[in-house]
């Protein structure tokens, strides 16, 4: 323990023993599925390593020496505050305005669509021109004529709207959110939700309400269910042992058809949180290593270089990817012993 961490930081040796777990009603429990505590590896999903790559890091910091040196200026909508830090001492989460996520989904959807429909689309067209008395050539540019500026016309507009505002409007698109949505805190070990309902104190007078209680008092659950193709999705979350409060991890991982990811993922919130552990040795964290008391002293001892990711070349990188995704295919948790259960009864 160091001054940097508070007497509350999480450690899996000094978790008290607690009040058994609330019971959750039926509609809760069914298709939920709790994930057991500790034996965690250092594993993330690949969505969290590829998020930020030595590429990126290098033109961040490329970026900022032209900062620095004059090059360059911010922009307007840089300079706002967007809520979100996720950094060495804290994983805060904020969305962006509703503005902005308009037109970044109009301009992602529109591309997605056309693309699809692009695809998709020669198929029939080949059937019919193939089926069709007039000749097959006939047929075939008669087909697309008549069809492509239904299927291909809107999602090409969306695309071209979207992309335009969001390229060459950007200080007017790119907007912060009311705020924070939650946090995990590795420093305190603490977890905040923020509550924008708060009994209308927010309407009132803009004051943020906040539940923040230890992280040991979450439990991860995978909230399982079938879309409308039958297939089955999963989303990992944090629900609080106590009350009925709830984080949807997507920002962390998305819903996915496999478990894998998710198991992953809680494996990489637990690693986060641990005082006892370094950080995550990932490149969004690599910037902030030699600040984490814990993690600057792991690197000492291995001799990691503090450019790791930075310095990595292309072809290493992508067999780091492919390691990475191989490892998260093959994980599975649900056989493990789940160390809190020692701390607390669980009642269901």
């Amino acid at each position: 323990m160091t001054a940097h961490y508070s007497s509350s930081a999480y450690h899996p040796a000094r978790i008290p023993d607690q009040p058994a777990s609330a019971k959750r009603n039926w509609l809760k429990r069914f298709g939920n599925s709790r994930l057991p505590w500790g034996h965690t590896q250092d594993i993330v999903p690949v969505g969290m390593l590829s998020g930020t790559t030595p590429a990126d890091l290098r033109a961040i910091e490329q970026y900022e020496e032209e900062l620095a040196s004059g090059q360059k200026q911010r922009q307007a909508y840089e300079k706002l505050d967007y809520h979100q830090l996720i950094d060495h001492e804290r994983y805060r989460y904020a969305s962006l305005s509703k503005r902005s996520l308009f037109w970044f989904y109009l301009w992602g959807g529109g591309r997605f669509v056309f693309w699809a429909m692009l695809l998709l689309l020669p198929f029939p067209w080949l059937l019919e021109a193939y089926s069709s008395l007039d000749g097959f050539i006939t047929a075939l540019v008669h087909s697309i004529v008549d069809s492509a500026p239904v299927f291909l016309g809107p999602p090409l507009a969306c695309w071209t709207i979207g992309s335009f505002f969001v390229h060459k409007l950007p200080n007017w698109v790119v907007r912060p959110s009311k705020g924070p949505l939650w946090e995990l805190n590795r420093c305190t070990g603490m977890v905040t939700i923020f509550d924008y309902d708060n009994m209308g104190e927010y309407q009132r007078s803009g004051t943020i309400g906040e539940f923040t209680n230890p992280f040991h008092e979450f439990d991860a659950y995978i909230s399982s269910g079938p879309d409308r193709q039958g297939l089955m999705w999963h989303q990992l979350y944090l629900a609080h042992r106590y009350h009925e409060l709830v984080i949807n991890l997507s920002p962390i991982v998305p819903k996915d058809s496999s478990m894998a990811s998710q198991f992953a993922a809680w494996d990489f919130i637990q690693n986060y949180m641990d005082i006892s552990r370094p950080l995550p040795d990932i490149p969004l964290f690599e910037q902030y290593r030699d600040q984490d008391p814990v993690t600057a002293a792991h690197d000492q001892d291995n001799h990691r270089s503090a450019r790791y990711w930075r310095d990595m070349d292309d072809a290493t990188w992508e067999a780091k990817l492919d390691e990475m995704q191989a490892r998260v295919n093959a994980y599975d948790i649900t056989g493990r012993t789940n160390s809190m259960s020692r701390h607390v009864r669980y009642v269901d």
